[in-house]
């Protein structure tokens, strides 16, 4: 805790803060695209604290959230097989899709298990080998080499009953699409850290120097985020469009090499849809031929499912920075924890979850109260 508490240190949040308004001289929009930082900046009020010139639009950075709702349903009719162990990490369980969930799928007697890693699920595969076991293969850059160790590992120890439902998506290219995007505001990027930890920087340069947006590596904790937006700010204000590391602690321009070569071996670049706002070119992994045996895909006949978003959930323009979960109409009615209409509600990264669990009322008292600076 001495090391968190350090980056939470309420007399450099407030020099950070005196910094940033001192900086600004116009309106600037800028975007997160991580869940994490979306939780940390609403838990610590971070953008209620910015003055009103400085704007956080909330990205699509919540991998449960981007899941399409047609893998949901895969999962969902692989889940309820007979045979079959379908294992997957806890926050996808109240994901709801179609019809239902995988907790439904549970308590209709499917065998669905929450696992900690994807080394559970190999664990169980070894263990039974006369069923059928799926893991749940989601997520960003940051939970994607782990799970393609699991796959190298099925495939060097023979475990030819483990399988994977790969819904990997990447950061660069939702960017991009965001940038290209005619109903865009936003003008400068954080960076998601854990992300560049493990792919680096390489791929952020082209994409500030085409869309003249500043980018800046970010962390977590409310002194990394306010630092973030300091230089972000800053460049903005200068006219500039470069990307800076403010995470050097974690981040290094190369990022994780073993990572990245795992990566390479496992996984091939494809196109991804992402839930709520559709197919992005080159925007996901899928398993590469040499591993197709493993993926669940192709395994089991999941193809031709029909989906169907309720037509209340507004969670798509959530995604793309187009709405405040706030000013959606089943905010916290219709749409909670306990009854969620889409993933953002349900995620522990989702931005209607942040908003709910942390500004029900959002008022300035209660923005001070949970403050680092307060």
């Amino acid at each position: 805790m001495k090391y968190l508490e350090e980056f939470r240190n309420p007399e450099l949040a407030a020099g950070l803060l005196a910094d940033i308004r001192a900086t600004v001289t116009r309106p600037w929009a800028l975007m997160e695209v991580c869940g994490g930082q979306t939780h940390s900046i609403i838990r610590h009020a971070i953008d209620q604290l910015l003055p009103e010139e400085v704007e956080l639009i909330h990205g699509p950075g919540c991998p449960v959230c981007v899941t399409p709702l047609e893998v949901i349903d895969r999962a969902l009719a692989i889940a309820a097989r007979p045979g079959v162990v379908f294992c997957s990490f806890g926050d996808m369980l109240r994901v709801p899709g179609t019809d239902r969930d995988l907790f439904r799928v549970r308590s209709e007697g499917g065998d669905v298990r929450v696992v900690y890693s994807p080394l559970d699920a190999l664990r169980i595969a070894r263990e039974n080998p006369d069923r059928e076991v799926v893991f749940f293969g989601i997520g960003f850059e940051t939970t994607a080499p782990p799970n393609a160790m699991a796959v190298h590992l099925a495939r060097e120890q023979g475990l030819r009953n483990f399988s994977m439902l790969v819904s990997h998506v990447r950061v660069p290219p939702a960017i991009d699409a965001i940038m290209a995007s005619p109903d865009c505001r936003v003008q400068g990027f954080l960076a998601a850290g854990h992300v560049c930890s493990v792919m680096g920087t390489d791929e952020y340069p082209e994409l500030a120097e085409r869309h003249r947006v500043p980018i800046v590596v970010t962390g977590f904790e409310p002194l990394d985020i306010l630092e973030g937006i300091r230089l972000t700010v800053r460049q903005l204000e200068r006219g500039e469009h470069t990307v800076e590391n403010a995470y050097e602690r974690a981040v290094r321009p190369e990022g994780n090499p073993a990572a990245r070569a795992m990566l390479e071996d496992v996984f091939e670049v494809a196109d991804r849809a992402w839930r709520g706002i559709g197919v992005i070119p080159r925007s996901g992994w899928r398993l590469s031929s040499r591993y197709r045996d493993h993926d669940a895909e192709h395994r089991f006949d999941v193809t031709g499912i029909a989906t169907r978003e309720p037509a209340a959930c507004r969670s798509g323009e959530v995604l793309q920075g187009l709405l405040k979960p706030h000013q959606c109409e089943a905010f916290g009615t219709v749409c909670t924890p306990r009854t969620p209409l889409g993933a953002t509600m349900v995620s522990s990264e989702g931005a209607c979850a942040a908003y709910y669990l942390y500004r029900r009322l959002g008022t300035p008292a209660a923005a001070q109260e949970a403050s680092p600076v307060g």
